[in-house]
Order: C-alpha cells, then sequence, then structure tokens
C-alpha cells in the first residue's frame, strides 16, 4: 500500500514540475513580445496592415448595331479625408465651411463627419458620387488641405435617357439578399451597383468590370501612414446589341408623340430575327438610379417597367385577316375575282355582323385593301374556323415568340378545338369574329411583328434575337452571342404568298395603309383597329418592306393604345420607322455643303 502511495506522489510531482516548466515558458515568451521585443513587432503590425480605398470600375457599354453607346460611363468622384494629421479643431472647422457650398450640404454635417475622422484616424468617405463640377471646385481646396483626397470612379450613364429603356434595364445597390447569392470571386460589396433588370441583370457577369482601388498604409489603430499602391481598374466586357439606333429612336419618339402617348412597336429583321427596335411606350429614363449625390432629384423612382412589347395582350383586329384570307387560299375556297357585295353589315341568320363601312361589291384584293368586315365574314362562312384555326398553328399564333426576355406573353389562340376539348358550342358568330380578329384571340405587338417577319420570309418562323456579341475590353476577345433559330416553317403554297403580297401591297398603294407608301420601297402592310369594350378602341399598324426590286429587309409592328383606328394612330409611327430604317425623308444623308 505504501510503495502505491509513493508512486503515486512521484507522479504528480513530475506534472507540477512540467505544468510549471511550460509557464515558465509561456512567461517568458510573453515578456520578450511585450518587453524585449515590443517595438519590432509594433513596426511589424504596422507593415503588414493596409487599408483599401475601393475605385468602382466603369461597366461594360452597352452599343447598338451601328456603334452607338446607348449605355456608357460618366466620371464620378468621392471625397476622402485621410485623417494621417489631426491638425486641431479649427482646421476641420475651416474645412468643413470650405468644402460644404460645393456639395449642397450644411457646414455642420460635414463638420461631423471631419470630427469622427479625426476621432479614429481612419480614411473616411466624406462624400460619394459627385459630378464633374463638385469634384473641379473641390480640387483648388486639396493643396491647401493635407489630408483630403479626391477618387475617381466611374458611374454608369445612359445619354439617351429613355431609350431602348425596357431592353436595357437599369442598376442599383445591392441588397443583403442578393449579397448572399453572389459567388465571393466575383469582388462585389456591399454597396454595389447590379443590374436590376433587363440587358443590364442579364449580363451582370459581363458587364461588371474589375473594380480597382488606393491602397493605404496604416498603423494598428487604422491610422493612415502613406499611399502605397494605386490599383487601376478592369473595364467590363461591352454588348452590342442588334438593334438599330435610327429605327430605335424613331419608333420611341413617335410613340411618345402619337395620340395617347401608350403603346408599343417592334421591327424585326425578317432574314434573321434580329430585333432592330423594340419600344414601349410610356418608357422611363435609368438615369434616376446613378444620378450624382450633388445634384437634386429629377423625379420619382417609381417607374413603369411594364413592357407593353412582350406583355401586352389584344386582339389583333383586321391585321389577322392576313389569316383569314391565307386559310382560304390554302384550302381552294377562295375565288380572288369573286365579288362580294358589301351593304354595311352581314346577316348571319341569328344576327347580324357590321361593316366598318359601306364598300359595295369587292373582290380579294379591294376586300384586303379596304378592310372590308363583310367581304371576310363571307368567306369565313364559306369554309368554316378549322383552317383558320390550323393556319393560326402554322404562324405560332398563341405561343410565345421565344424571345429571352423575362414576363412574354404567349396571347391566345382562337378556334373551335378548346371549345370542343371543354365539351362547350361553337356558334357561327364565333366563326364571324374569328375572322376578323375579334373574339377571344389575343397577340402582343412582338408576336404580330414575328408573323409580320414570317410572311415577308415566306414562311420561317424565326425565334427574336436583340444581343449580336460581346466583346471583352481587356483581351479583345469577342462572344458571339445571338443566333438565327428558325422555330417553324409555315409551308404555303408558293402561289398564296404571292397572293398575299400582291393584295398587301395594294392596300399601302390604293387602301386603309397608303401612309406607308414611300417612294423607292414596296412595302406590303395591314391596317387594325381592335374593338374595346372598357374605352377607345386601339391601333394596329403591321408591315414589311424592302427596296424597290428586293427582298424585305424589316417587319415591324405598331399598336396604339386607345389610339382608335391603326390607320391614323399606328400608320404614320410605323412609316417614321421605315424611313428610319432606309434612310429616307427626314432621315436622309445630309449633303455637305
Amino acid at each position: 500500500m505504501t510503495v502505491v502511495k509513493d508512486d503515486f506522489s512521484q507522479r504528480l510531482k513530475i506534472l507540477w514540475f512540467l505544468a510549471l516548466a511550460v509557464g515558465a515558458v509561456i512567461a517568458l515568451r510573453l515578456i520578450d513580445i511585450q518587453v524585449f521585443r515590443h517595438q519590432n513587432y509594433v513596426q511589424l503590425a504596422e507593415r503588414n496592415r493596409t487599408q483599401i480605398l475601393y475605385q468602382t470600375a466603369p461597366r461594360g457599354r452597352i452599343f447598338t448595331s451601328d456603334g452607338v453607346a446607348i449605355a456608357s460611363n460618366s466620371p464620378s468622384f468621392s471625397l476622402y479625408y485621410l485623417g494621417a494629421n489631426n491638425l486641431g479643431q479649427e482646421y476641420i472647422v475651416r474645412l468643413a465651411e470650405d468644402i460644404a457650398p460645393h456639395v449642397h450640404l450644411s457646414s455642420s454635417v460635414v463638420l461631423s463627419k471631419l470630427e469622427e475622422v479625426n476621432r479614429t484616424g481612419k480614411a473616411t468617405a466624406l462624400l460619394e458620387n459627385l459630378s464633374v463640377k463638385s469634384a473641379a471646385a473641390l480640387q483648388e481646396l486639396l493643396p491647401y488641405y493635407p489630408g483630403l483626397y479626391l477618387l475617381e470612379e466611374a458611374k454608369r450613364n445612359y445619354p439617351y435617357a429613355t431609350m431602348a429603356s425596357h431592353l436595357l434595364g437599369y442598376i442599383g445597390s445591392m441588397d443583403d439578399r442578393e449579397w448572399k447569392k453572389r459567388d465571393p470571386q466575383a469582388e462585389y460589396r456591399l454597396n454595389s451597383k447590379v443590374g436590376k433588370n433587363g440587358i443590364e441583370k442579364k449580363f451582370e457577369s459581363q458587364l461588371k468590370g474589375k473594380d480597382g482601388g488606393v491602397y493605404l498604409e496604416v498603423d494598428y489603430r487604422g491610422r493612415v501612414k502613406r499611399i502605397i499602391q494605386d490599383k487601376k481598374w478592369v473595364p467590363g466586357s461591352d454588348v452590342y446589341l442588334t438593334l438599330n439606333f435610327a429605327v430605335q429612336k424613331a419608333a420611341q419618339e413617335a410613340l411618345k408623340n402619337s395620340k395617347t402617348g401608350r403603346g408599343a412597336a417592334v421591327a424585326i429583321d425578317p432574314r434573321n430575327g434580329a430585333i432592330l427596335a423594340l419600344a414601349s411606350a410610356p418608357a422611363y429614363d435609368p438615369n434616376i438610379f446613378v444620378a450624382y449625390s450633388d445634384e437634386e432629384s429629377t423625379g420619382s423612382k417609381k417607374i413603369n417597367e411594364y413592357n407593353l412589347a412582350i406583355q401586352g395582350i389584344y386582339p389583333p383586329a383586321s391585321t389577322f385577316k392576313i389569316i383569314t384570307a391565307a386559310a382560304a387560299l390554302e384550302e381552294g375556297n377562295l375565288d380572288i375575282h369573286h365579288k362580294i357585295k358589301c351593304t354595311g353589315k352581314y346577316d348571319s341568320g341569328p344576327r347580324i355582323f357590321k361593316c366598318w363601312g359601306t364598300h359595295g361589291p369587292v373582290d380579294f384584293f379591294d376586300g384586303m385593301s379596304n378592310s372590308c368586315d363583310v367581304y371576310f365574314y363571307a368567306v369565313a362562312a364559306g369554309m368554316g374556323p378549322a383552317p383558320i384555326e390550323r393556319m393560326q398553328r402554322k404562324f405560332m399564333f398563341g405561343r410565345p415568340t421565344g424571345i429571352d426576355l423575362p414576363g412574354e406573353k404567349a396571347g391566345n389562340l382562337y378556334g373551335p378545338t378548346r371549345r370542343a376539348r371543354n365539351k362547350t358550342y361553337w356558334f357561327v358568330g364565333d366563326t364571324l369574329n374569328l375572322s376578323i380578329g375579334q373574339g377571344e384571340l389575343l397577340v402582343t405587338p412582338i408576336k404580330l411583328a414575328q408573323f409580320a417577319a414570317a410572311l415577308a420570309s415566306r414562311g420561317n418562323v424565326y425565334r427574336p434575337y436583340y444581343v449580336d456579341k460581346i466583346v471583352s475590353n481587356q483581351t479583345g476577345k469577342e462572344q458571339q452571342v445571338g443566333k438565327t433559330e428558325i422555330l417553324q416553317k409555315a409551308d404555303l403554297k408558293p402561289q398564296t404568298y404571292d397572293l398575299l403580297y400582291q393584295a398587301l401591297k395594294h392596300t399601302v398603294d390604293n387602301g386603309t395603309a397608303r401612309r406607308a407608301k414611300i417612294k423607292g420601297l414596296d412595302v406590303y402592310a395591314k391596317t387594325g383597329t381592335a374593338q374595346n369594350p372598357h374605352g377607345e378602341d386601339h391601333g394596329w399598324f403591321m408591315a414589311f418592306a424592302g427596296r424597290e426590286g428586293e427582298e424585305p429587309s424589316i417587319a415591324l409592328a405598331v399598336f396604339v393604345e386607345f389610339g382608335e383606328g391603326g390607320s391614323s394612330a399606328a400608320g404614320p409611327i410605323a412609316r417614321e420607322m421605315l424611313e428610319a430604317y432606309f434612310g429616307l425623308g427626314a432621315y436622309a444623308p445630309k449633303e455637305e455643303n
């Protein structure tokens, strides 16, 4: 028993000895750090501490197909006080009084910020996102006030204000939710500006550049010692759109100045599906989200993001008569020379359907050019609704166009199939309403533009696209984005397309689409006035055109909400767009003196 106790005591002594030895080593080490080598470690700590004043890089620019930058960058400045030298209260009071007049702030507000910097000694942004005007005035103060520092950054700018705003979108400050989703490697900060909508959001990773910054050496208390590096930013990549600047500008200005200032216009290249213009009115100015901090706000940041061009659904009205005519021609039920007498009304038996005018005897070409409802009532009654429904499907009515934009509406295909599926009746009146593009049939402006492009290409239903390529500002490398894609082929008899072309040309030369008759161009068009039970009727105009003797190179659809008449409200807008595209009329090149 005694042996066991002695053994235990011996072990306990060894453990205490080891504990004392370890404690002694730690104590000696602490004495070495805190006393003998204190200054050395302080110097090491100072050398290893840096503070970065981040410098926002320019976002990539967004160009139209003809090289016009519709989203670019402007210089923006941040005023820093480095706080390296605490020069006393009198100094910062005088500094606050000199800064305040140039930044639309009271000297007391500026003074409170300066006092905070003096207290902590840390480099701090006094003011951010300053205009060139304010920066120029503040620049004159720098030689007299050590510690002041102006840092140039880049601010998003939309030089043409509302130009293609629903397509471009806008940028804004990143919120907590977005911060959590971002890739840490992307070098975002909590106050970073990011795309919130449209192209700015969709191509955020390509448009965002790599921020630069000024690297400051600071001591262990965070006080600035010196500037050690000025790292330059790297601009983001440039995005090139398929938009034609002149056509987009013409569409937007004409919509804005239309009878109601509300509507949409879409133009497509019928040879490949490239979007030449996409305008929705009313538009908004994305500059309101990136205004300089020292400038007064120009208005509310509440905007109408509703893109009527892809989200507005309305009856296509008489523009749909092209589908009815194509169905009859394909079925062989239409004698283009047979005349039907229009007395202004059509007796279907159960009820009387009215025509918008009294046209007398009309054949196929007069029926189309005068947009005679009675003529198309009679044609539809003779063949029934099924061929009209099948023709809709050939041109993808009731389905989205496939454009890569969020929120596109599909519209509604109208025909007897769904009624039969739902075990409900289809009436003669439904056929007559369908024949003139009324009833439950609904389309978007972009769908009607896609249809116009399909007619122009004799059956190629293209997926519309609006981005051509992305070009890196760092390497110059081009990334092709846009591509031609045929979604469906509307295979009609060649003579069917020939007759539709003739009828639509006749409509421009002698009928309701005369406003689009332009010397030197072959224009094919159709007007439409959509009935609106809630107010004034809506105006439609669809067209495609080429230079005389050449294949069509532009197709378009114009919609004016509450515009009453397609010819009067939408026709002038279509003409402006065509003249802009072909460089005619007011858009003709100016002769040099």
